[in-house]
């Protein structure tokens, strides 16, 4: 059965290479950065499976001085009627055995007293992957940010 709990110390050496193992779909992350982001999220925690390490999700409520184009966008769009998941990551070890759902589960109760779950997808790379597990989950395009180099879809999802 897995779990969610925050992000400790020791974890950080594998969250770490997780995020360099999909970087090409994620914001690049250094010790310090992720110490920062830790300390700005409303959560980051670590997924446990089995008693490993299967992956890991960093979510902000509204109102943190989180330097993210893409926050920073839905901050104008909702002011404080968002709540935004920046990264979510497994081992690969771990993948398409529902690992997503349970987290999204738990982020959506959270974000509920928010009104709305918003995110990115990479258009440019494609995450064709990721861009279908979002649409089955009910969240739908409302904006892009980005050039021809890097391309995001924002997207949101009503909790009303």
């Amino acid at each position: 059965m897995p779990s969610l709990r925050p992000v400790a110390a020791p974890d950080y050496h594998h969250v770490l290479a997780l995020n360099e193992q999909n970087v090409e779909a994620l914001a690049a992350m250094d010790l310090p950065r992720l110490r920062e982001l830790q300390g700005l999220a409303d959560r980051f925690d670590v997924v446990e499976v089995d008693g490993e390490l299967g992956g890991f999700v960093i979510t902000f409520a509204p109102g943190t001085p989180y330097d993210s184009e893409n926050y920073r966008w839905f901050t104008d769009r909702h002011d404080d009627r968002f709540y935004y998941l920046d990264r979510i990551v497994f081992d690969h070890r771990f993948r398409r055995r529902g690992l997503g759902s349970f987290v999204y589960e738990e982020v959506e109760q959270v974000a509920a007293k928010y009104d709305r779950l918003t995110l990115e997808v990479n258009l440019l790379p494609r995450n064709d992957i990721s861009l279908a597990f979002h649409e089955r989950r009910g969240f739908t395009e409302v904006g892009r940010l980005g050039d021809e180099s890097h391309l995001v879809s924002l997207m949101e999802k009503d909790l009303t």
